[in-house]
């Protein structure tokens, strides 16, 4: 029996365009996973890294149900007595709308060593500029 093996040679990565502007958090967060991950692949394997580059535009106009904007917290930590600082939603959407993003999209993605690899390819931008323009993206929405 032969089977189709999967080299790190031989992985193509694409380019996926994702335009957040109206799109809720939680939905964009699980395409990007999958596209990060190469899930959407047909010789997909848990074990190789075979996902592409994700460029995400509009990072900071994405869409929350309900009263996630008032109610939703981050937390962090530096390890030292009463350095616990809280953040909501509506305070990182003023400073740093794209880390929502990243942290949506961190927490979908296994804890194990490919995770780094995975976030490295994942680009924000809170603009509709961004300077891939000479990629080819995969997906529908051409990244104009």
């Amino acid at each position: 029996m032969s089977e189709n093996k999967t080299k790190t040679n031989d992985i193509q990565r694409d380019w996926y365009f994702f335009d957040a502007k109206g799109r809720h958090l939680g939905r964009l967060a699980t395409e990007i996973a999958v596209a990060l991950r190469g899930k959407n692949k047909v010789n997909f394997l848990p074990n190789l890294d075979q996902g592409g580059y994700v460029v995400v535009v509009n990072a900071g106009k994405f869409v929350l149900t309900g009263k996630k904007t008032e109610q939703k917290r981050y937390y962090t930590h530096s390890g030292y007595l009463g350095n616990l600082k809280t953040y909501t939603v509506s305070d990182l959407l003023t400073s740093k709308p794209d880390e929502i993003i990243k942290k949506a999209v961190y927490g979908m993605l296994p804890a194990n060593k490919l995770r780094p690899k995975f976030m490295a390819r994942l680009k924000l931008y809170t603009s509709t500029d961004h300077p891939h323009n000479n990629a080819k993206f995969v997906n529908a929405e051409e990244g104009k």
